[in-house]
């Protein structure tokens, strides 16, 4: 049974209490939303008993209260930045949101283009977003920014970007992901709303680094580990301490930037900040959800661990230099531990070993390992039939239903006919089955084997399995493992020579 270190709903309750208190002084209030509004799986694997969409949850209780503006930067959508989890374009992702906020009855004022230069892939975004009747606003960048103070609050600064109208007293600003420019769209808002006579304020929503509990407790670490491309850095919050004389954590950019953000609100307002340290900004609750500290932590170094694979097959894809793999390495050190801690690895790896042995050759071989959550191991290898995380898919469900292994659950004669489909008639050169294919061959096997149906009902029990590769994976079978609720890391191998056809 997966143990609990969280309470999901304690921290609801606290946090839609700490934000209304923080709303009541104002006329309207922008909080800048870090992290995801939606599917937060990072905070759900470090915090377990954490709902991943608890956060979504926390504005439908505020929905009669809040707005949504979503901002993504120009840049992001000229160079099809993807968002990893999901393995979809930043534009795309708006999209996506857009119609989770309204399945969720949260009201969407607009998307907000920053750093807008007329640049030709945003433009045709911006296009797609008019045609559907999203309302668009674009900002430009401001020389200097953000430390030409007396610049950014002008006419020739925010003055020359376009004032967002907005109805509800909480405008969240959210993005797709970070660097989209939303303190910026909230300081701009401060700006024009001042400028109208009306008492605004800003606060910023950030789950991570959880400012309450130590520097280095692993679940600080873990944010550092997820951020490693960005160069975060945990720091004590030394505004905090000198006014406080409170221990308190936050992350380098919010440190070196709050004298100028304090100066800008200050300048625009015309009185002193009531925020002292940028802890203060803040309307984080979170570690205030926290039942069992060190189900947190175990929890935590293995989302260190997972995140050490991602960072070396990105190094090993060209994606990232070797001072962030460096820094990965460092972080596993911090928190003493080593990626054959993850328990999938080791029984991967060997077998995959064998495997070369048997053949003689030390070419990659490819194997999945998974564990369930009872403990169990199960593995599958690539043959010419079907590719690593399908055998390891079959395997499992087997297993967990109880049928014996040389139970076929899948005709091999049907299985062999889309093979040759994908071969002759779609001209595809790999032609081994996907996980994707194996699963909709399972779902027709289910209609009349009975076998298979039984086995096919334990797929939800998927979810939550930790699972390893002794190769890179294709972005398909990836995202259909990530679909099904696994988390899968990989070593830092290619399947093959092939550079195309992989």
């Amino acid at each position: 049974m997966e143990k609990i270190g969280f309470d999901s709903k304690k921290y609801i309750e606290e946090q839609s209490r700490y934000i209304l208190e923080r709303v009541n002084h104002y006329d309207k209030l922008y909080l800048e939303f870090g992290g995801k509004l939606i599917g937060d799986k990072h905070a759900k694997r470090v915090l377990p008993g954490f709902d991943e969409d608890a956060k979504i949850k926390l504005l439908q209780r505020l929905k009669d209260q809040a707005e949504i503006v979503i901002c993504v930067y120009a840049g992001d959508i000229e160079r099809n930045k993807i968002r990893g989890d999901y393995g979809i374009t930043y534009d795309m992702d708006v999209f996506r949101l857009i119609d989770e906020f309204r399945e969720f009855g949260l009201k969407v004022n607009s998307v907000v283009i920053t750093r807008y230069h007329g640049q030709p892939s945003t433009r045709l975004f911006i296009n797609k977003l008019q045609k559907r009747d999203i309302l668009v606003y674009t900002h430009h960048s401001i020389e200097g920014y953000p430390s030409n103070i007396d610049l950014i609050t002008s006419d020739e600064g925010f003055g020359q970007n376009e004032f967002i109208e907005t109805t509800k007293p909480i405008v969240v600003v959210t993005s797709p992901g970070g660097g989209s420019g939303k303190l910026a769209t909230c300081l701009n808002q401060l700006y024009h709303e001042n400028r109208l006579g009306r008492k605004a304020g800003y606060s910023k929503f950030e789950t991570f680094p959880v400012w309450n509990i130590p520097l280095k407790h692993p679940l600080n670490v873990a944010y550092e580990a997820a951020t490693v491309d960005l160069k975060d850095v945990n720091m004590i919050d030394n505004f905090h301490y000198e006014k406080y004389n409170q221990i308190a954590v936050n992350y380098n950019r919010d440190i070196e930037t709050f004298p100028i953000i304090k100066r800008i609100i200050e300048k625009i307002t015309g009185k002193e900040s009531v925020y002292q340290s940028p802890t203060d900004m803040g309307v984080n609750r979170v570690g205030f959800g926290i039942t069992d500290d060190e189900v947190v932590q175990e929890a935590s170094k293995q989302e260190i661990i997972r995140r050490s694979f991602a960072t070396e097959c990105d190094y090993k894809k060209g994606l990232i230099g070797e001072d962030i793999l460096y820094r990965m390495k460092m972080l596993l050190e911090d928190v003493g531990v080593k990626q054959e801690d993850r328990l999938p690895v080791q029984p991967a790896r060997e077998y995959a070993k064998k495997l070369r042995s048997q053949a003689e050759t030390n070419d990659a071989k490819s194997v999945m390992a998974f564990e369930l959550k009872d403990g169990r191991i199960v593995t599958g290898r690539t043959s010419n039939l079907m590719d690593s995380s399908s055998a390891a898919i079959l395997n499992s469900i087997k297993v967990l239903a109880n049928v014996a292994d040389e139970i076929p659950l899948l005709s091999l004669t049907i299985l062999e006919t889309i093979q040759k489909t994908k071969a002759e008639v779609l001209h595809n050169r790999m032609p081994v089955l996907n996980a994707n294919e194996i699963l909709i061959a399972l779902a027709i096997s289910a209609v009349t084997n009975p076998t298979a149906q039984l086995c096919y009902n334990k797929l939800s029990e998927l979810s939550g399995v930790q699972a390893h590769s002794t190769v890179m994976l294709k972005k398909d079978d990836e995202q259909i493992l990530r679909n099904l609720g696994l988390d899968i890391t990989s070593d830092p191998v290619y399947s093959s020579e092939n550079l195309y056809y992989i």
